[in-house]
C-alpha cells in the first residue's frame, strides 16, 4: 500500500521543502499522510475544476504548484469559494499537497522547465537564495543563452509559441539582439535591475506592470510578459512525468493523472 507520506516523501527528494521561502506554506493542506493514494492528480491551481477533475479520474492525493491554503484560516465557510473547496475535497477523501517555491528554486522544477521550453541551455543561477560553503548555490530563476542571437520580436514569437496562453507582451528596447535571457516564473518583475546588472539582453516573466516595463526600457532592456500561468503551467506535464518515472523506479502501482483543462483567466480579444 502506497501511502500519501510515500508519496510526500517523493516530493521531498523533488523539491525539498527547506527550499521554499519563509513566507511561502507548501506541504500538506488537506488530508492525511496515512491515506492510501492510487492515482495522484497533478495541477498548478486547486481550483474547482481541479477538485471536479480530480474527484471525477478517482484520485486520492492532489498536488499543485500553488497552496490551495496559503494565509492562515480563522473559520471554514462553505459559503465562501476556499471553504467550499475544501469541503469538496473532504467530502471526495482527496488530500492536497503543495509545492511553490520549493519547486520554483529546485533543479529540474519550474524555471528549469520554463527555460528549456524557450530555448535557453546553459543554465546558472539568478536570484541566489542558498550559497553553500562547497559553492553550490540555489536560486529563484534562471540565467541562460540562446543557440543564436536573435531579434526581440523572434524571441518574443518564440515564447508565445512554446509557452500556454497564446499571447504575449514584450518590451522593445532597441536593437540589441537577444543571446543572454534571465527569467523567474510566475511573478517576478522586482528582479528587472538585477537582470540588467547582470547582462542580460531580455528578461522573461509575469504579471509586469506599466511603470516596470518603463524601468527596463530605461535600462536597455528587452523584457517579455509571457504571464503568471503561461510561465507556469508546463511544470504540470514536467512533474507528472518525473513522478510516473520514480513510481515505477519503485514497483509502485500509482496513477499519475495531469490536469489539461487549466486556462489563463486572462483572456485577450
Amino acid at each position: 500500500m502506497v501511502t500519501c507520506q510515500d508519496i510526500m516523501n517523493v516530493m521531498e527528494e523533488i523539491a525539498p521543502r527547506h527550499l521554499a521561502e519563509d513566507w511561502d506554506n507548501p506541504g500538506l493542506l488537506v488530508g492525511s499522510p496515512a491515506a492510501r493514494v492510487e492515482r495522484v492528480f497533478v495541477c498548478l491551481d486547486v481550483s474547482d475544476v481541479a477538485v471536479a477533475q480530480a474527484a471525477a479520474c478517482g484520485a486520492q492525493l492532489i498536488i499543485s504548484h500553488h497552496p490551495l491554503i496559503f494565509r492562515p484560516l480563522k473559520a471554514l465557510n462553505t459559503a465562501e469559494p476556499l471553504g467550499r473547496r475544501i469541503a469538496s475535497l473532504l467530502a471526495h477523501g482527496i488530500a492536497a499537497f503543495a509545492a511553490h517555491t520549493n519547486l520554483d528554486i529546485a533543479e529540474g522544477g519550474v524555471n528549469d522547465v520554463l527555460a528549456r521550453a524557450v530555448g535557453l541551455s546553459h543554465l546558472s543561477a539568478f536570484v541566489i537564495t542558498v550559497q553553500a560553503a562547497d559553492g553550490h548555490t540555489q536560486s529563484l530563476g534562471r540565467v541562460g543563452t540562446l543557440e543564436a542571437p536573435m531579434r526581440i520580436e523572434d524571441f518574443a514569437a518564440r515564447v508565445r509559441a512554446a509557452l500556454p496562453g497564446g499571447h504575449v507582451r514584450f518590451v522593445d528596447a532597441g536593437p540589441r539582439p537577444v543571446r543572454k535571457v534571465a527569467l523567474v516564473s510566475g511573478s517576478g518583475s522586482e528582479f528587472i535591475g538585477r537582470a540588467a546588472a547582470l547582462g542580460a539582453d531580455a528578461y522573461l516573466t509575469g504579471d509586469v506592470r506599466y511603470h516596470d516595463a518603463q524601468h527596463a526600457a530605461e535600462l536597455g532592456l528587452h523584457l517579455i510578459d509571457a504571464g503568471h500561468f503561461g510561465t507556469e503551467f508546463p511544470v504540470v506535464a514536467a512533474l507528472a512525468a518525473r513522478l510516473r518515472m520514480l513510481f515505477d523506479e519503485r514497483s509502485w502501482r500509482v496513477e499519475v493523472v495531469e490536469d489539461t483543462a487549466a486556462r489563463d483567466f486572462f483572456q485577450v480579444l
